[in-house]
C-alpha cells in the first residue's frame, strides 16, 4: 500500500494545485465576502495555541457549535463519527465506552480534561471509561492521532483526546436545557457562567436518566430486561487574573453514576440485579504568568483524581446459588511544570517536568456451590518522573518544523527515551500544505500488570515487565480550493508496535506482543453557498497482529461519516448525517466455548434540527439510527434502534 502512495501523492499535489488556480482565475471580487473555512486554533499539538494550519499534526476540533446542531450529550456520543476513530460500547447508556485510534488498543488513548489525564490506574490496562462524561460545560474537543508520548508521557501511543472546558466572562448568564425521549431516557442540565476581566467562573450541574434496553442484546434468546441508567454530575471552575500578568485557577469535576449491566453478551446474558456504580472526583489548580517582557510564560498544573467503582450481583432466579461483590479504587496525583519561550522571533521552545503518583487496590468476593471465593489486591502504588522539550520555528513565514524528546522514569519498569518530528509547508500561492510527522510513544505497565497477585492457576502480575513501545510516521497534503471554500486532504500513516503486554496462563503477563496499522485518511469540507456546510471524511485501517499474522479484532478496515449542516435565516439549524462502518472481526463466547466471527457492516443515519423561537429560547429535536438498522459494535452486545430525543434551551 505505501508505496503505490508515494506514486500516488505527486499526482494528486499536481491536480489539486491545478484546480486551485484555475479556480482562482474564474472567481470574481463579489467571492471574496463569502464565508469561508476557518483556519481553527489548537492547543494539543504544540501544547501551545497552533494554527491547525501550521502544524503537521494530524488533529480533528469538535467545537461547542458542531455538539449542539447534532444534539449530543455525552462525550461518547460526539466522538462517534470522528476521523480513523472507532468507539466500543457494550449495550446502552452508561455501559462502558473506550476509543479506538487508527486501529490501537484503547488503552493506547490518553484522555484529558484541560490537559489533566483521566485514565485510571486500576483498569487492567489503565483505561478510562468515557461513559459518563457529560458535554454540558465542555466548549471543544481536540483529537489529536499518532504517537505523542514526547509531550504528554505513557499511554498516548496511538493518541490524545483533550477535552476542553468552557471559559466565559461577561454578564451572569444561566442556561437550562432539557432533553427527553425514547427508552424513557431524561436529561437535564443547569450551568452558570460569568465574571469581569479578572475574575471567570462556571458551575454546571448535569443528570441524566434512561431505562435502556438489554445489554446483553435482545436480538439473542433469553434477553427481554432493560438495563437502566443514572448519572449526577457537578463541574465547577474559577479563573483570577492580576495586573502583572499572572493568572490563577481552579476547578473541579464530580459525578456519580450508575448502570444496570448483564453477565455476558448474547444468548441468556440477562442479569436482572447486577448493577455497577461509579464515582469519579477530579481537581485541579494552579498558576501561570508571563516574565521578562512576555518572553517567558510559566504553567504549573496540579491535580488530583479519586476513582471508585463497586459491582453488585446477588442471587436471584437465574443463578440461585451463585453471587458476587467487587470495589475497585484509585488516585492520582500529577504535576506538571511547563515553560515557553519566545526569546527569538517565530520560535517557541517548550520544556516541562512532570511528576506522577498513583495509586489502587481491589477486592472481589463471590460465592458459588463450591463454597466462597476471595481475591484480593492490596493498595499498590507507582511514580513517574518525565521531562520533555520541544523546538518550534517558523520559517520564511510558510516552513513550521518541530523537534522534541522525552525522558521518562518509572519506579518499576525504569527508563525511557521517546521523540518527535514534524514538518509542514504551506504553499501560499497554491494554498497547499504538504505535512510529514515521525514518532515514539511508549506506555508504562499498569498496577495490575506488575503487582496482580498470584492465583491457584499461577501467576499474574510481572514486576519486570517493561514498557509497550511503538513508532510511527505519517505523511499527507491538505488542500483549499476557491476561495477557502472548499478543503481536501489526504494522509497515509503507519504505526508499529512491540512489546506489548499479554496475559499467558503459565507465565502470568508478559511483553510478548508485536502489531502494526498503517492507513489512508480523506478529509473534506465545503461551503458552496454561505449557509450550507458540508463534510466527508473516510478511513481505510490495515491492523494486524503480527504474531498470528491475523486481523485484530474490532478493527473495522472502513469507515466513512458524511454530513451536511444548513442554516435557515439564523434561527434554524438542519443537521444529517450517514456513517457507515465496514466489517471486522469480534469474538462470540458461548458457554466454555468461542468463536472467530466476522461482524457485518452497517449503516447509520441521524439527523438534527434546532430553532430559536426567541433569543434566548430554543426547541431542538435528535433522531438517531432513521432506518432502523440492526447491527453490532461488540458481538453478543445490545445497540439502539430508532430513537427520538427533543427538548429545550433557555438562557436567561
Amino acid at each position: 500500500m505505501s508505496n503505490r502512495f508515494f506514486k500516488f501523492i505527486p499526482w494528486a499535489a499536481v491536480f489539486l494545485i491545478f484546480c486551485n488556480f484555475t479556480l482562482a482565475e474564474s472567481k470574481s471580487k463579489e467571492e471574496t465576502d463569502q464565508v469561508k473555512i476557518q483556519h481553527e486554533i489548537t492547543v494539543t499539538a504544540n501544547r501551545v495555541e497552533t494554527d491547525v494550519r501550521e502544524t503537521a499534526s494530524s488533529v480533528t476540533i469538535i467545537t461547542r457549535e458542531d455538539m449542539e446542531a447534532q444534539g449530543k450529550t455525552t462525550v461518547i456520543e460526539v466522538l462517534q463519527d470522528i476521523l480513523s476513530l472507532y468507539p466500543l460500547q457494550n449495550g446502552p447508556f452508561g455501559s462502558a465506552a473506550s476509543i479506538q485510534i487508527r486501529g490501537a488498543n484503547t488503552e493506547h488513548t490518553k484522555i484529558m480534561l484541560d490537559g489533566v489525564e483521566l485514565n485510571d490506574p486500576i483498569t487492567p490496562s489503565r483505561s478510562f471509561n468515557l461513559a459518563h462524561l457529560s458535554i454540558e460545560s465542555i466548549d471543544r474537543i481536540e483529537v489529536l492521532r499518532g504517537p505523542q508520548s514526547t509531550l504528554y508521557g505513557s499511554d498516548a501511543m496511538g493518541g490524545v483526546i483533550n477535552i476542553i472546558t468552557q471559559k466565559r466572562s461577561g454578564d451572569p448568564k444561566l442556561k437550562l436545557t432539557t432533553m427527553g425521549g425514547s427508552y424513557e431516557t431524561a436529561i437535564g442540565s443547569a450551568q452558570v457562567t460569568g465574571g469581569a476581566d479578572s475574575i471567570t467562573y462556571s458551575l454546571g450541574l448535569n443528570r441524566s436518566h434512561s431505562n435502556g434496553f438489554s445489554a446483553a442484546g435482545s436480538q439473542y434468546e433469553g434477553n427481554s430486561e432493560n438495563d437502566g441508567y443514572d448519572n449526577t454530575g457537578v463541574t465547577g471552575a474559577l479563573q483570577i487574573k492580576t495586573k502583572k500578568n499572572i493568572q490563577f485557577g481552579l476547578s473541579f469535576l464530580t459525578y456519580s453514576a450508575a448502570v444496570d449491566i448483564d453477565n455476558y453478551g448474547g444468548d441468556f446474558g440477562d442479569d436482572p440485579n447486577n448493577i455497577e456504580k461509579n464515582r469519579n472526583f477530579l481537581i485541579k489548580g494552579g498558576g501561570q504568568g508571563l516574565f521578562f517582557n512576555n518572553h517567558w510564560e510559566s504553567r504549573l498544573k496540579l491535580s488530583y483524581m479519586e476513582q471508585k467503582r463497586t459491582y453488585d450481583n446477588p442471587i436471584d432466579d437465574i443463578h440461585p446459588f451463585d453471587s458476587d461483590s467487587s470495589e475497585y479504587k484509585s488516585g492520582l496525583f500529577k504535576a506538571d511544570w511547563q515553560n515557553n519561550f519566545y526569546f527569538l522571533e517565530n520560535n517557541v521552545f517548550t520544556a516541562g517536568l512532570e511528576y506522577l503518583t498513583e495509586k489502587g487496590e481491589s477486592e472481589y468476593y463471590s460465592e458459588s456451590i463450591w463454597g466462597p471465593y476471595c481475591s484480593i489486591f492490596p493498595l499498590k502504588t507507582a511514580q513517574n518522573i518525565g521531562i520533555y522539550m520541544q523546538d518550534r520555528a517558523e520559517i520564511f513565514d510558510n516552513f513550521f518544523f518541530t523537534i522534541g524528546g522525552r525522558w521518562d522514569k518509572h519506579n518499576e519498569a525504569g527508563s525511557h527515551l521517546t521523540g518527535r518530528i514534524t514538518s509542514a509547508y504551506y504553499l501560499e500561492a497554491t494554498k497547499t500544505k504538504f505535512k510529514a510527522a515521525f514518532g515514539t510513544g511508549f506506555k508504562a505497565p499498569s498496577l495490575y500488570q506488575l503487582y496482580a497477585p498470584a492465583t491457584l492457576y499461577g501467576l499474574t502480575g510481572n514486576i519486570n515487565l517493561e514498557p509497550e513501545k511503538t513508532t510511527g510516521w505519517e505523511t499527507g497534503i491538505e488542500q483549499n480550493l476557491w476561495d477557502d471554500r472548499f478543503q481536501l486532504g489526504i494522509t497515509y500513516f503507519s504505526n508499529s508496535f512491540s512489546n506489548l503486554i499479554d496475559f499467558d496462563y503459565t507465565q502470568g503477563y508478559i511483553n510478548i506482543k508485536k502489531a502494526s496499522t498503517q492507513g489512508l485518511e480523506f478529509t473534506f469540507r465545503a461551503i458552496p453557498v454561505d449557509n450550507l456546510h458540508l463534510a466527508a471524511v473516510y478511513s481505510n485501517i490495515k491492523a494486524i497482529d503480527e504474531n498470528t499474522e491475523e486481523y485484530l479484532l474490532r478493527r473495522p478496515k472502513n469507515r466513512l461519516s458524511l454530513s451536511l449542516d444548513y442554516t435557515f435565516a439564523q434561527k434554524a439549524v438542519f443537521h444529517l448525517s450517514l456513517n457507515y462502518t465496514g466489517k471486522r472481526d469480534d469474538i462470540y463466547f458461548s458457554g466454555w466455548t468461542s468463536t472467530r466471527v466476522t461482524m457485518d457492516q452497517y449503516s447509520l443515519v441521524n439527523a438534527a434540527f434546532s430553532y430559536s423561537i426567541l433569543k434566548n429560547l430554543a426547541v431542538f429535536i435528535r433522531l438517531d439510527n432513521l432506518l432502523d438498522e440492526e447491527y453490532e459494535i461488540i458481538k453478543g452486545y445490545g445497540t439502539p434502534g430508532f430513537s427520538v430525543y427533543g427538548g429545550i434551551a433557555i438562557e436567561i
